[in-house]
């Protein structure tokens, strides 16, 4: 969580919004400080390269400066989009709606931050499992560099045509890819794509300060003024264990 809001702040994202279109693609190179400052200025203009952690100066793990910012880069982006997803979802189930199919349990709670104790052990399990799986296939090579090597950041391999070479390709062919199963993005221009992947920074840096805000007002009432006025419902499990009840740890 530490590492997630320290990354929020690398630098802060204004609102839900894009940026202006850039005039030139960003080449796929090893990361650097540089690199993270020009970044920073395409992202927010007004706010510009903010590290007030120093994280843009690190050496993780004793592999050189480059391979940090690779690894933290791939990290947020990574969070961003989880964070997306769990914001709309909350929204969502906090306003009555669910999927008509889903893993057997009772989920007649209205409290969002109730609905993952609703699952059964198995059924979390199932997700745990499967997200495993997409970490990984995509650590696996198959997307060719790797994003702390002068891979492209953020991206998720094919599972039909793997960058990486026929040799990662799923042995039952997948019908669809992870990311963009219907080809829209497949004739976009590079500049519209390099657009596109500022957006989700943004957007994803967001989300993860919001979906934060969500869980802060629900275990505190009143520490988020602005989500206090909406009645965001109070919480009494613990978010840090996440299979409460189904283990007993000694």
């Amino acid at each position: 969580m530490k590492l997630i809001a320290a990354l929020a702040l690398l630098p802060v994202a204004a609102a839900f919004v894009g940026p202006a279109a850039t005039t030139a693609p960003l080449t796929a190179v090893a990361e650097s400080k540089a690199d993270l400052e020009a970044l920073a200025v395409k992202l927010n203009p007004v706010v510009g390269f903010y590290d007030p952690l120093g994280l843009s100066d690190a050496d993780f793990w004793g592999r050189g400066n480059e391979y940090t910012i690779g690894w933290l880069r791939q990290a947020e982006i990574k969070h961003g989009r989880v964070a997306m997803a769990g914001f709309v979802g909350y929204c969502i189930h906090a306003n009555g709606i669910q999927f008509p199919v889903h893993i057997p349990g009772d989920y007649s709670t209205k409290n969002p931050a109730e609905l993952w104790d609703s699952v059964p052990a198995a059924g979390k399990w199932q997700i745990i499992l499967f997200v495993g799986f997409l970490e990984f296939f995509a650590e696996s090579g198959a997307g060719g560099a790797h994003y702390t090597k002068g891979g492209k950041i953020g991206a998720f391999p094919s599972f039909n045509a793997p960058a990486g070479g026929d040799n990662y390709k799923i042995p039952h062919p997948v019908p669809v890819d992870l990311w963009d199963p219907a080809g829209f993005t497949k004739n976009a221009s590079e500049e519209k794509k390099e657009r596109g992947r500022l957006i989700e920074i943004n957007n994803g840096r967001l989300a993860m300060l919001g979906l934060f805000g969500f869980l802060a007002e629900s275990k505190i009432p009143g520490a988020v003024p602005a989500l206090a006025k909406i009645g965001i419902p109070a919480y009494d499990g613990d978010y840090m264990i996440p299979f409460e009840g189904n283990f007993h740890w000694f």
